[in-house]
């Protein structure tokens, strides 16, 4: 079974990023790509393994195409399913929201039985705080397009070749 890549864009940031991880692990020929914006969020019940992305909106808020379906998300079965999430965020205008749609997005997915894999280090960022960061961890690849974009490709291959054996 293929693994498949669920993503919210408003900018475009997103839709980049997650084409990048697409092409890190292998292309449409080992991964299926959704722009959740045209595509049903019950399509996530078909896949055991997900990578799901989400840029945060103003004061820790999902991107507008997640909102309209988080309610739908809320009751999708998660139990057995593998889960790698990444985040956008400004760290520099929002240092105390920092990543908030990741961790909505990772509190409802575990709290659905999800097993969740990729954190990833919180060192090299300079938040103030984020609900996405447990201890030195975040709970998923975070990216800052804003303030470090020459971090970001970096980040992705490190993490892509982090989440390789456990994600395909």
């Amino acid at each position: 079974m293929k693994t498949a890549i669920f993503y919210g864009s408003s900018t475009g940031n997103t839709e980049s990023v997650a084409k990048k991880i697409l092409k890190k692990l292998g292309g449409v020929e080992v991964l299926d790509i959704y722009d959740i914006s045209s595509t049903k969020v019950e399509k996530i019940s078909e896949y055991e393994k997900l990578i799901i992305g989400s840029p945060t909106w103003g004061d820790g808020d999902l991107q507008d195409d997640w909102e309209s379906v988080f309610e739908k998300l809320k009751n999708i079965d998660f139990a057995g399913k593998t889960v790698a999430l990444f985040g956008l965020g400004d760290q520099e205008e929002y240092p105390d929201k920092f990543l908030g749609a990741m961790w909505l997005l990772y509190e409802v997915i575990k709290s659905k039985g999800a097993k969740i894999i990729g954190e990833w280090p919180a060192s090299g960022y300079y938040h103030n705080n984020s609900k996405a960061q447990d201890g030195d961890q975040f709970v998923g690849l975070a990216l800052d397009e804003d303030n470090q974009s020459e971090m970001s490709d970096g980040r992705i291959d490190d993490w892509c070749e982090q989440i390789r054996s456990e994600i395909l």
